[in-house]
């Protein structure tokens, strides 16, 4: 039997992830949670799904392990590509698992819009998983896919709300294909970082185009679903714990960006012997 008192789960393939936890303890602030960071492996976007799908395999292992209530894939190249793998690892010990696509979809299916584009990894947009999921929600919905793999790096190396962002930024939004969209899905969790850059770029044009942050989305889905379970946690939280595969200095010092605090991360040599698959 789950407890309210037990954390949630969530890990993506780096510290991208962490502006879905930032977002998910903005809404449930007595809640506890476990990050993991496959630092070692990143990044996801440019692995094959079957690589993609072992390393989520072992995450999910670990925070299993530490009595997790939810999991959260806070990754949309794993989203996309090992959800079903893992929610069947981790349904068998009655955990749910979150990924950051259903939720977004279900949220743009609900709106309505007539044209939507996705930016996002290599491996998130070439899995084709926004328009397939789209489409079985609402057939006459166009939507609009670009790999924009510059993103993620320019964003890790600190370079926001520049020169440099502003025309990798224009560079990417001015593809005609994703011309006359009503919505912009921002499809990786790094990109909230420079939401703010994304709208002045389409406010500067004068084009009317609603950008929407899968964290926010997610944080506000996974309140429902543990309201629904019955597994919201009210009190004083335990202490959350921040997990990567691999340890740099660089790596703490950028989780400011991504959590607006300092982290503490801690190794852990879950990758290692038999938890390797």
């Amino acid at each position: 039997m789950l407890s309210a008192k037990q954390p949630i789960g969530i890990f993506d393939s780096g510290i991208g992830g962490l502006t879905v936890a930032n977002a998910v303890l903005k809404v449930l602030p007595d809640e506890s949670i476990i990050y993991f960071g496959d630092t070692a492996h990143l990044p996801y976007g440019d692995k094959s799904p079957d690589t993609i799908a072992r390393y989520a395999q072992v995450i999910t292992d670990f925070l299993l392990s530490q009595q997790c209530k939810l999991i959260i894939i806070a990754c949309n190249s794993a989203s996309s590509v090992a959800y079903d793998k893992v929610r069947e690892q981790a349904i068998a010990k009655g955990v749910e698992v979150v990924n950051v696509i259903d939720p977004v979809v279900a949220c743009i299916a609900d709106r309505g819009y007539r044209s939507v584009g996705v930016i996002g990894t290599r491996a998130t947009i070439g899995s084709g998983v926004f328009p397939q999921k789209i489409a079985a929600l609402d057939r006459q919905m166009e939507v609009a896919s670009l790999a924009t793999p510059l993103l993620a790096p320019m964003i890790e190396s600190g370079f926001v709300k520049g020169d440099i962002s502003r025309l990798v930024i224009e560079n990417y939004l001015d593809d005609p294909k994703l011309e006359g969209i009503e919505a912009l899905i921002l499809a990786c969790t790094h990109y909230p970082l420079i939401k703010a850059e994304i709208e002045n770029h389409y406010a500067i044009k004068g084009l009317s185009v609603d950008i929407l942050a899968t964290n926010e989305i997610v944080a506000e889905y996974v309140k429902s679903l543990l309201k629904s379970l019955s597994l919201i946690h009210e009190g004083t939280p335990q202490p959350h714990q921040f997990y990567v595969s691999d340890y740099t200095e660089s790596f703490e010092q950028t989780t400011r960006l991504f959590y607006k605090q300092a982290v503490h991360l801690e190794q852990s040599a879950i990758f290692s012997g038999e938890n390797a698959y």
